[in-house]
C-alpha cells in the first residue's frame, strides 16, 4: 500500500542523480529506497496538485566508476578531498613553490617597473608645459587617473582571473571564459562596465582637482574647471577602453598557453596604464587648453567692421567651436554614460557589480586626490626638484605587487569556498603580521616573493632612469638608501593591509575582486606620494 503512495523524481548531473520523493502526510516518516517503488519522472513541475501536501525527502545517488569509488567533476586543477591543514589545503587548490610563483611574476613585475618608468620620465617632460604651469590643477588629476588602472583594470583583471581560475559558482558567471557562446557577453558587459565607472570617476576626480585648488588659493576660474572636466573625462574614457581590451586579450592568452592569470594581467595592465592614461591626459589637456586660450582671444581689430558675408561667419564659428569646445566634449562623453549602463545591465555577471562596486572606486579616487594634491604642492617646489619622475615609479610598483597579492587571496578563497574546505570561513579582523609574511600558508610564501622583489626591481628602475639622464636628481648613495626605506615600509605596509581587507571583506560576503584592489592601490599612491615627499625633504635638510 505504501509503494502506491509516493512519487520519485530524478534529475541527472554529471557526478550524481538527486530523486526527489512525495510522501503523504500519513505515511510513516522512517523510509527507505527499498520499501518503495520508484517511478521516474523527468521534470520536478511534473507534479500535481495531489502531490501538494505531501512531505519531501530528496536522496543523491553518487555515481561510481569502473573502480567503484564515487565520480567527482573536476572544479580544479590537483583538487582532492580537504582536511585541516590550512596549508595542505593551499597545496590542494594549487600547487605553485616559491620559484614558480617568482618566475611567473618577476618578468610581468619588470614590464610593469619600464612601464612606470618611462610614465615617470613623461610626467618629468610634461610638468615644464604650458597647461601644467598654467593649471596646476592637472597635477592633482595625476594619481587620481593613474589609480584607474587600479580602481577598474586590475579590478577587471582579477575579476577574469578569478573566472578563467574557478569552474563553478555565481561570481561573474564564474566558469565562462572556457564557454565560448559566453565570452562575448562576459567581454561585452566587462567593458561597458569599466566605461561607465572611468565616466563617472574621471568627472569626479576633476570636481575633486578644482576643490583642491580652489580651497587653498581661494581662487575660481570656471575656464579651469572646465578644463579639467573635459581632459580628465576624455582621458579616462580612452584609457580605461583601451587598458580593458587589453586586459581581456592576457587573460584569455594566459588562460590557454597554462600561465596562472592572477601573476601576470594585474602588473601588465600596470604596464601599459600609466605610460597611456599619462600621456593621454598631457595630449587632451594642452589641446583643449589650446583651444581655450584661442577661443578667448577677441577678433583681430584690422577686420572692417563691416565685413564679407563668407569669412566673417566662418571665423565667428571657429571663435564659437574653440570656445565651447571643453564643455562639447564633456557633454558629449557624460551623454554616453546611459549607454553603457544599459549594455552593462543586460549582463548578468556585470548587473551586480553595476549596482554595488561604486562605493570603492569612489572612495579610491578621493584617496589618490590626496596623493595629487602632495605632488601639485611639492612638484614645483625647488627643494623637491625631480620627484616627478620617480612618483610614478614607486606608486606603480607598490600597486602591482599588492594587487597581485590581492588577486591570489581572493581567488584562493572563492576555490577553497567551492571544495567547502572551511577555510574560507575564517576571517582575521586583524592578522598577525608574523603569519602575513612567514607563515608555511601559499599566501604568506607569495607575500614574500612579492617583498624580496622590491629592492632588485627598484635598483633597476632607478638605474635605468639614470641612464636615461631623466629628472634633475643625482643618484647618491644616501638618496638611494632613503628611497628603498620608502619603498619598503610602503610595500610592507600594502602586503599586509591586503592580507586583513581580503579576509575582512570576504568574511563580510564583499567580494575582494570588486572592492580590494581600488582601496589598496589608492592607498599605495597615496603612501607612495607621502613617503617619497618626505625623503626629499629630509634629504633636503641634511644637504644631500
Amino acid at each position: 500500500e505504501t509503494k502506491t503512495q509516493c512519487d520519485l523524481l530524478e534529475s541527472h548531473y554529471s557526478n550524481g542523480s538527486v530523486h526527489l520523493i512525495t510522501l503523504d502526510s500519513g505515511a510513516e516518516q522512517q523510509l527507505t529506497t527499498e520499501d518503495h517503488e520508484q517511478t521516474e519522472s523527468t521534470y520536478f513541475l511534473d507534479r500535481t496538485d495531489l502531490h501538494r501536501d505531501r512531505s519531501e525527502l530528496i536522496f543523491i545517488d553518487p555515481r561510481a566508476n569502473t573502480k567503484g569509488d564515487r565520480e567527482d567533476d573536476s572544479l580544479l586543477e590537483n583538487s582532492c578531498e580537504g582536511n585541516d591543514s590550512e596549508d595542505t589545503v593551499r597545496h590542494q587548490i594549487v600547487i605553485e613553490t616559491t620559484f614558480s610563483i617568482g618566475l611567473q611574476v618577476v618578468f610581468p613585475f619588470l614590464l610593469a617597473g619600464f612601464g612606470t618608468v618611462a610614465a615617470g620620465m613623461v610626467l618629468d617632460i610634461v610638468q615644464h608645459w604650458t597647461v601644467f604651469k598654467d593649471v596646476t590643477e592637472v597635477f592633482i588629476l595625476v594619481p587620481a587617473l593613474l589609480g584607474l588602472k587600479g580602481n577598474l583594470e586590475m579590478t577587471l583583471a582579477s575579476r577574469l582571473s578569478t573566472a578563467v581560475s574557478v569552474r563553478t559558482g555565481t561570481l561573474a558567471n564564474i566558469g565562462q571564459m572556457d564557454a565560448g557562446g559566453d565570452i562575448w557577453n562576459l567581454v561585452v558587459g566587462n567593458l561597458a562596465l569599466i566605461q561607465v565607472q572611468a565616466t563617472v570617476v574621471g568627472f569626479m576626480a576633476s570636481m575633486a582637482a578644482v576643490l583642491f585648488g580652489w580651497v587653498p588659493e581661494g581662487h575660481f576660474d570656471i575656464h579651469h574647471a572646465v578644463l579639467l572636466c573635459a581632459s580628465s573625462v576624455a582621458t579616462a574614457f580612452i584609457a580605461s577602453l583601451l587598458l580593458g581590451l587589453v586586459m581581456i586579450g592576457v587573460i584569455i592568452g594566459s588562460r590557454r598557453v597554462g600561465i596562472n592569470p592572477d601573476n601576470v594581467a594585474t602588473p601588465i595592465a600596470a604596464s601599459l596604464g600609466d605610460l597611456i592614461t599619462l600621456a593621454l591626459l598631457a595630449g587632451v589637456s594642452t589641446g583643449l587648453y589650446k583651444q581655450l586660450r584661442e577661443g578667448s582671444t577677441s577678433i583681430p581689430a584690422h577686420l572692417p567692421s563691416h565685413p564679407k558675408p563668407n569669412p566673417i561667419p566662418n571665423l565667428a564659428a571657429l571663435e564659437w567651436l574653440n570656445a565651447y569646445i571643453n564643455p562639447l566634449v564633456c557633454v558629449f562623453f557624460l551623454a554616453l554614460t546611459p549607454v553603457w549602463v544599459l549594455i552593462a545591465h543586460r549582463v548578468p555577471s556585470t548587473r551586480e557589480v553595476l549596482y554595488t562596486g561604486w562605493e570603492p572606486v569612489i572612495i579610491a579616487m578621493a584617496i589618490s586626490s590626496i596623493g595629487g594634491l602632495i605632488l601639485d604642492k611639492t612638484v614645483s617646489n625647488p627643494n623637491f626638484a625631480g620627484m616627478a619622475v620617480f612618483t610614478p615609479v614607486i606608486n606603480g610598483v607598490g600597486g602591482n605587487l599588492v594587487a597581485v597579492q590581492a588577486s591570489r587571496i581572493s581567488t584562493y578563497l572563492h576555490m577553497s569556498s567551492i571544495q567547502m574546505t572551511g577555510v574560507s570561513n575564517v576571517t582575521r579582523r586583524c592578522p598577525n603580521p608574523c603569519h602575513t609574511f612567514f607563515g608555511p600558508g601559499v599566501n604568506s610564501r607569495s607575500a614574500r616573493v612579492l617583498f624580496f622583489l622590491v629592492v632588485p626591481g627598484h635598483l633597476v628602475f632607478l638605474y635605468t632612469i639614470s641612464f636615461m639622464e631623466a629628472g634633475h636628481t643625482t643618484l647618491t648613495s644616501i638618496f638611494i638608501a632613503f628611497y628603498m626605506a620608502a619603498a619598503l615600509l610602503q610595500v610592507l605596509v600594502l602586503l599586509y593591509f591586503a592580507d586583513w581587507m581580503v579576509h575582512w571583506m570576504w568574511g563580510r560576503g564583499m567580494d575582494p575582486d570588486n572592492f580590494s584592489i581600488p582601496y589598496l592601490t589608492a592607498l599605495g599612491d597615496l603612501l607612495g606620494t607621502g613617503f617619497l615627499a618626505l625623503c626629499f625633504h629630509i634629504l633636503w635638510l641634511i644637504g644631500d
